[in-house]
């Protein structure tokens, strides 16, 4: 090697360890940069928890340390769960005001309207044990408290019904415990199985027992839920007015007989199939046999009525939600 081409190896290594030096450096500062950007625009709040508060009119014992920090926990996930919790608010401004009319209806607490949310986020959803509906009833429970359910038809996706239905169980767990905090207890570990760790344990108060991980989380979670939509701003939640989901018009007409082609009773009736399908989510299925000659409601769409141009006409009004 001549000491030209030992010179320019020489150099070529002195410009990628520049190079590289360069490049190092660079990256450094972006780091830098990006981390000064996390501090200076990112932003996570612990949620403020209340002094005082109540889960239909019985005292919620903050005092005790695992309750503060139980509510704690479930205030933050939901808090933080801005996607779901948001879609959340949108349908409660559809759904609750049918909700809170048949709680009164039974004379049922309005706190447990914030049991549907937790139970299903206000969808009829389906649970891996097979609950369904806004209320998450189990099929037994639900044909117990009246509820159709079959391979045609399944009223928990009912909201009227499903709704009755629910209440019709919470009371008689109400009557049963003396106490609506065990009553929501029971509605979600059964109550059998709350009667059985009540005794074992000797206590007569959800906040004292010891119980699976679900259950003892789950008055919990009602409570955030009650906390947030109660006061959606003190919990980052700022939608307007016009971002909630208006309430769907529609007529009823009673359908009876047998053998019924759903494809062709929506097109009688001016709307789709999946229109048909949407409002009477109780349907299963495209045919109703309807062999024990029942007679149902059927919800039909008002002409043009959901349509989101007129289901919106008019409210355009953008200030906050402050309270559900």
């Amino acid at each position: 090697m001549n000491k030209i081409s030992l010179i320019a190896i020489i150099l070529a290594v002195l410009a990628l360890a520049g190079e590289a030096f360069i490049l190092s450096t660079q990256r450094d500062n972006d780091d830098e940069l990006y981390q000064q950007a996390i501090r200076n625009d990112y932003r996570v709040f612990a949620p403020l928890l209340p002094d005082t508060l109540t889960l239909a009119g019985e005292r919620v014992p903050l005092e005790l340390y695992y309750v503060y920090e139980g509510l704690d926990r479930e205030l933050s996930s939901i808090m933080y769960q801005q996607l779901n919790t948001q879609l959340v608010f949108k349908r409660a401004n559809r759904f609750f005001p049918e909700i809170e009319d048949i709680l009164c209806k039974y004379d049922i607490p309005e706190d447990f309207k914030y049991l549907c949310v937790t139970e299903s986020s206000l969808t009829n959803a389906t649970s891996p044990a097979k609950a369904q509906g806004f209320w998450q009833l189990m099929k037994v429970t639900a044909e117990q408290y009246g509820l159709e359910v079959n391979d045609e038809v399944d009223m928990r996706n009912d909201l009227t019904a499903a709704t009755e239905a629910a209440c019709r169980f919470m009371r008689s767990l109400y009557n049963r415990y003396g106490s609506w905090t065990l009553a929501a207890a029971a509605y979600n570990m059964g109550p059998n199985g709350l009667a059985r760790q009540m005794e074992a344990q000797d206590q007569d108060n959800y906040y004292d027992l010891w119980l699976n991980s679900e259950t003892a989380r789950y008055v919990y979670r009602i409570l955030a839920y009650k906390l947030i939509m109660q006061n959606p701003q003190d919990y980052g939640f700022n939608l307007r007015y016009c971002d909630l989901y208006p309430p769907l018009p529609y007529n009823t007409d009673t359908l009876s007989g047998r053998n019924i082609n759903l494809y062709h009773y929506a097109k009688r009736h001016g709307c789709s199939y999946r229109m048909l399908r949407t409002m009477n989510p109780w349907l299963k299925g495209n045919t109703l046999h309807n062999r024990q000659g029942k007679t149902y409601t059927m919800k039909l769409p008002i002409a043009n009525g959901t349509k989101i141009s007129t289901l919106t006409h008019g409210r355009k009004d953008t200030s906050l939600v402050d309270r559900m």
